[in-house]
Protein backbone atom coordinates (compact mmCIF):
# COMPACT_ATOMS: atom_id res chain seq x y z
CA UNK A 1 0.00 0.00 0.00
CA UNK A 2 0.85 3.57 -0.72
CA UNK A 3 1.66 5.80 1.95
CA UNK A 4 1.36 9.10 0.67
CA UNK A 5 3.79 11.79 2.33
CA UNK A 6 5.10 9.42 4.66
CA UNK A 7 8.57 8.38 4.74
CA UNK A 8 8.67 4.45 5.07
CA UNK A 9 12.83 3.50 4.62
CA UNK A 10 14.81 0.42 4.94
CA UNK A 11 17.75 0.62 7.25
CA UNK A 12 20.58 -2.43 6.66
CA UNK A 13 18.48 -4.48 4.73
CA UNK A 14 14.90 -4.18 7.62
CA UNK A 15 12.18 -2.88 5.85
CA UNK A 16 9.12 -2.04 7.74
CA UNK A 17 6.30 -4.33 7.44
CA UNK A 18 3.05 -2.29 7.98
CA UNK A 19 -0.31 -4.11 7.52
CA UNK A 20 -2.67 -3.18 4.57
CA UNK A 21 -5.16 -1.76 6.76
CA UNK A 22 -2.88 0.42 9.39
CA UNK A 23 -2.51 3.65 9.05
CA UNK A 24 0.42 5.52 8.54
CA UNK A 25 -0.27 9.71 8.30
CA UNK A 26 1.44 11.82 5.56
CA UNK A 27 4.74 13.62 7.48
CA UNK A 28 5.28 10.14 9.61
CA UNK A 29 8.33 8.63 9.43
CA UNK A 30 8.79 4.75 9.67
CA UNK A 31 12.48 3.15 9.47
CA UNK A 32 13.92 0.06 9.83
CA UNK A 33 12.86 -2.85 12.00
CA UNK A 34 8.81 -2.08 12.65
CA UNK A 35 5.78 -4.05 12.18
CA UNK A 36 2.69 -2.08 12.53
CA UNK A 37 -0.56 -4.54 12.48
CA UNK A 38 -3.90 -4.53 11.20
CA UNK A 39 -6.08 -1.30 12.10
CA UNK A 40 -3.25 0.08 13.20
CA UNK A 41 -2.31 3.93 12.80
CA UNK A 42 0.28 5.95 13.29
CA UNK A 43 -0.40 9.75 13.18
CA UNK A 44 1.39 12.90 11.50
CA UNK A 45 4.78 13.59 12.27
CA UNK A 46 5.83 10.76 14.31
CA UNK A 47 8.80 9.18 14.17
CA UNK A 48 9.39 4.93 14.57
CA UNK A 49 12.98 4.41 14.23
CA UNK A 50 13.92 0.71 14.24
CA UNK A 51 17.53 0.70 13.43
CA UNK A 52 19.39 -0.41 16.31
CA UNK A 53 16.18 -3.05 17.21
CA UNK A 54 12.64 -3.73 16.42
CA UNK A 55 9.47 -1.64 17.02
CA UNK A 56 5.89 -3.70 17.16
CA UNK A 57 2.57 -2.33 17.20
CA UNK A 58 -0.27 -3.87 17.66
CA UNK A 59 -3.48 -4.45 16.37
CA UNK A 60 -5.79 -1.11 16.40
CA UNK A 61 -3.30 0.62 18.60
CA UNK A 62 -2.53 4.30 17.82
CA UNK A 63 0.41 6.79 17.98
CA UNK A 64 -0.55 10.25 18.11
CA UNK A 65 1.00 13.16 16.61
CA UNK A 66 4.19 14.22 16.91
CA UNK A 67 5.54 10.80 19.11
CA UNK A 68 8.95 9.38 18.98
CA UNK A 69 9.59 5.74 19.19
CA UNK A 70 13.32 4.32 19.39
CA UNK A 71 15.00 1.33 21.16
CA UNK A 72 18.16 0.43 23.00
CA UNK A 73 20.27 -1.64 20.63
CA UNK A 74 22.98 -4.27 22.23
CA UNK A 75 25.55 -3.35 24.73
CA UNK A 76 28.21 -5.81 26.29
CA UNK A 77 25.88 -6.05 29.47
CA UNK A 78 22.92 -6.97 27.12
CA UNK A 79 20.66 -7.38 23.99
CA UNK A 80 18.86 -4.23 24.12
CA UNK A 81 15.57 -3.01 24.39
CA UNK A 82 12.65 -3.65 21.90
CA UNK A 83 10.01 -1.07 21.68
CA UNK A 84 7.00 -3.64 21.93
CA UNK A 85 3.27 -1.91 21.84
CA UNK A 86 0.36 -4.50 22.53
CA UNK A 87 -2.96 -4.27 20.91
CA UNK A 88 -5.68 -1.58 21.66
CA UNK A 89 -2.99 0.49 23.35
CA UNK A 90 -3.18 4.55 23.24
CA UNK A 91 -0.04 6.93 23.04
CA UNK A 92 -0.74 10.52 23.44
CA UNK A 93 0.47 13.12 21.18
CA UNK A 94 4.27 13.96 21.46
CA UNK A 95 5.14 11.07 23.66
CA UNK A 96 8.54 9.21 23.44
CA UNK A 97 8.97 5.97 23.94
CA UNK A 98 12.30 4.14 24.09
CA UNK A 99 12.84 0.64 24.57
CA UNK A 100 9.60 0.06 26.63
CA UNK A 101 6.98 -3.06 26.32
CA UNK A 102 3.29 -1.35 26.99
CA UNK A 103 1.17 -4.48 27.31
CA UNK A 104 -2.38 -4.46 25.74
CA UNK A 105 -4.99 -1.49 26.43
CA UNK A 106 -1.71 -0.10 27.66
CA UNK A 107 -2.20 4.29 28.11
CA UNK A 108 0.41 6.51 27.33
CA UNK A 109 -1.07 10.30 28.06
CA UNK A 110 0.15 13.57 25.58
CA UNK A 111 4.15 14.61 26.50
CA UNK A 112 4.96 10.99 28.67
CA UNK A 113 8.25 9.10 28.69
CA UNK A 114 8.76 5.93 29.19
CA UNK A 115 12.21 4.95 29.30
CA UNK A 116 14.22 1.63 28.62
CA UNK A 117 13.60 -1.67 29.78
CA UNK A 118 9.89 0.00 31.51
CA UNK A 119 6.37 -2.26 31.09
CA UNK A 120 3.18 -0.63 31.40
CA UNK A 121 1.08 -3.17 32.55
CA UNK A 122 -2.46 -4.40 30.59
CA UNK A 123 -5.02 -1.67 30.72
CA UNK A 124 -2.65 0.48 32.95
CA UNK A 125 -1.57 4.33 32.06
CA UNK A 126 1.16 6.67 32.63
CA UNK A 127 -0.10 10.02 32.42
CA UNK A 128 0.11 12.90 30.67
CA UNK A 129 3.48 14.29 31.09
CA UNK A 130 4.88 11.79 33.11
CA UNK A 131 8.70 10.16 33.41
CA UNK A 132 8.46 6.24 33.72
CA UNK A 133 12.49 5.89 34.69
CA UNK A 134 14.79 3.23 33.16
CA UNK A 135 13.63 -0.70 34.22
CA UNK A 136 10.29 0.41 35.96
CA UNK A 137 7.10 -1.65 35.53
CA UNK A 138 3.53 -0.04 36.25
CA UNK A 139 1.73 -3.29 37.16
CA UNK A 140 -1.75 -3.93 35.02
CA UNK A 141 -4.75 -1.65 35.37
CA UNK A 142 -2.78 1.30 37.83
CA UNK A 143 -2.26 5.01 37.36
CA UNK A 144 1.20 5.99 37.77
CA UNK A 145 1.69 10.11 37.53
CA UNK A 146 4.64 12.31 38.24
CA UNK A 147 8.43 12.58 37.24
CA UNK A 148 9.39 10.41 38.10
CA UNK A 149 6.54 8.92 37.82
CA UNK A 150 4.86 7.21 40.68
CA UNK A 151 1.60 5.17 41.93
CA UNK A 152 -1.53 7.60 42.16
CA UNK A 153 -4.61 5.24 41.79
CA UNK A 154 -6.13 1.68 40.79
CA UNK A 155 -8.73 2.48 37.41
CA UNK A 156 -12.04 0.59 37.52
CA UNK A 157 -13.65 -1.36 34.49
CA UNK A 158 -14.89 2.03 33.38
CA UNK A 159 -11.87 3.51 33.12
CA UNK A 160 -10.24 0.90 31.04
CA UNK A 161 -13.41 0.89 29.11
CA UNK A 162 -12.49 4.39 28.30
CA UNK A 163 -9.34 3.36 26.85
CA UNK A 164 -11.39 0.65 24.58
CA UNK A 165 -13.42 3.48 23.52
CA UNK A 166 -10.61 5.42 22.29
CA UNK A 167 -8.97 3.00 20.82
CA UNK A 168 -12.32 2.41 18.50
CA UNK A 169 -12.37 6.21 18.21
CA UNK A 170 -9.08 6.03 16.39
CA UNK A 171 -9.80 3.31 14.09
CA UNK A 172 -12.63 5.12 12.58
CA UNK A 173 -10.51 8.13 12.63
CA UNK A 174 -7.74 6.40 10.57
CA UNK A 175 -10.54 5.05 8.26
CA UNK A 176 -11.30 9.01 7.71
CA UNK A 177 -8.13 10.49 7.48
CA UNK A 178 -7.24 7.84 4.74
CA UNK A 179 -10.12 8.55 2.62
CA UNK A 180 -10.15 12.21 2.91
CA UNK A 181 -6.39 11.97 1.43
CA UNK A 182 -8.16 9.43 -1.07
CA UNK A 183 -10.25 12.20 -2.03
CA UNK A 184 -13.20 9.70 -1.37
CA UNK A 185 -16.59 11.29 -0.66
CA UNK A 186 -17.27 10.99 3.16
CA UNK A 187 -21.05 9.45 4.28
Amino acid sequence: MNYPGATILPFEGKHPQIHETAFVAPGARIIGDVTIGPEASVWYNCVLRGDIHRIEIGARSNVQDGSVFHVEGPRPDTDGSPTIVGEDCVIGHMAVVHGATLEDRAFVGMGAVAMDDCRIGEGAMLAAGALLSPGKSIPPREIWVGRPAKFFRTQDEAQVEKIRFQTARYCDLARRHLAALRGEAQA
